[in-house]
């Protein structure tokens, strides 16, 4: 099977999604399959991979993206060359995707991986919510019922498309892992290098430093934990624009000596950071699968999460870790228990352990396949794209 994966962005930009689209590659290769990746950039990046093609692209200032509204005519032949097509972002790749392949006959199949409604708020602030919303409404019911399938990572992300409008049928299959790697690190980080006491438990998030992340909510309660508790530290693997807005007010909250920032993470060496922690946290409500957390689970590192969409479907409460409302002394509640409770930490890891299993990239890839196979078994019906549907429905939602 020819399998193409289309995303906007792509290695070496660093996000969940490069993440799960490159271990499904490499799962799907294993089980003897074609797979190759079409995005934008620079020709050069990667070049040693065949199997990745890009297209040229404006570069959108530092965020590792490009705008381009088309591929080249050598990338679109190969596309069209696919026995199926994957799109991993609804607007760019999503529309050239249906636009390269519907005329073509070759099923597309969408992995909605971000919450579009929340990303927009924090990314596009000017606009007012009925512009933002209206255009969401408008486009991803109008995108995922002219895909083949749409794939949600969580259930709880399933229930989001659906209050958006989408009623197109909607498959969950949880984005996996590759579980070795995090079960038995091969280069465990010790605390000294990073200056933390070995007596001191250890916290640690590890993601984009981005203002969906909720991190001020983060710091803010591990400075109440710091209250209760002096021996605790909190560690933050990762890179993003709100880096030096976050050393700045971890100074003025006093904890700037227990809030370590280890920077951008080569990420084979992200299962070292997270052996040599204690808890996993996270403050996030934008997540749709958050890999991160799987990742510390399969560690053994129970997670403290605020209950939402995506977290709420990875931490089970008072199983692998614990979850609290969306609420500041809540949070700081759950977080102090975790850190004076050396036995429910204990019990909680046990849990993690065996939660991260479900996620094994493995068993996650052969979910994929199998939709694969059933799609490219069904009848084919050509069709274009329904635009005069999709303006129509814009205009309604925002008048």
């Amino acid at each position: 099977m020819r399998v193409g994966m289309m995303a906007d962005a792509y290695k070496p930009h660093v996000s969940g999604i490069t993440n799960y689209i490159s271990l499904n590659q490499r799962a799907l290769q294993a089980a003897g399959h074609d797979v190759f990746v079409f995005t934008f950039g620079d020709a050069a990046l990667g070049a040693e991979d065949p199997t990745v093609l890009r297209s040229p692209g404006l570069p959108l200032a530092h965020t590792g993206y490009h705008l381009s509204l088309r591929h080249t005519r050598q990338v679109r032949r190969m596309i069209q060359s696919m026995d199926i097509v994957h799109v991993h972002h609804p607007f760019l790749s999503g529309g050239l995707g249906l636009r390269y392949c519907r005329p073509a006959g070759i099923p597309v199949v969408f992995t909605n991986h971000t919450r579009y409604d929340l990303y927009a708020q924090y990314y596009l602030p000017a606009l007012p919510d009925r512009i933002r919303t209206g255009l969401l409404q408008a486009y991803l019911p109008f995108f995922c019922s002219e895909v083949d399938l749409t794939i949600a990572p969580s259930q709880g992300l399933r229930g989001v498309l659906r209050e958006l409008g989408v009623a197109s049928p909607v498959k969950v299959i949880p984005n996996g892992i590759d579980l070795a790697p995090f079960c038995v690190p091969r280069d465990p980080l010790h605390r000294a290098r990073l200056g933390i006491p070995d007596e001191a438990l250890l916290l640690v998030y590890t993601g984009r430093l981005g203002p969906e992340k909720n991190l001020g909510t983060l710091l803010r309660a591990f400075a109440g934990v710091r209250e209760a508790v002096a021996a605790v530290g909190l560690l933050m693997v990762g890179d993003g624009p709100e880096r030096g807005k976050l050393e700045l007010m971890a100074q003025k909250l006093g904890i700037g000596g227990w809030v370590f920032f280890a920077g951008m993470v080569d990420y084979a060496r992200v299962p070292g950071y997270l052996a040599a922690s204690d808890v996993c946290v996270t403050a996030s409500v934008t997540e749709v699968h958050p890999l991160s957390i799987i990742e510390a689970l399969a560690c053994g590192l129970p997670a403290v999460g605020i209950d939402s969409p995506g977290v709420s479907d990875t931490i089970q409460d008072e199983v692998n870790g614990l979850l609290s409302r969306q609420d500041l002394a809540a949070f700081t509640a759950q977080l102090t228990r975790i850190v004076v409770d050396p036995e429910l930490r204990q019990r909680l890891a046990g849990g993690a352990l065996r939660s991260a299993q479900a996620f094994d990239i493995s068993r996650t890839s052969r979910l994929v396949l199998d939709e694969y196979q059933r799609l490219i078994a069904a009848p084919r019906k050509r069709r274009d794209p329904a635009w005069r549907q999709f303006t129509n429905r814009l205009r309604s939602a925002i008048h």
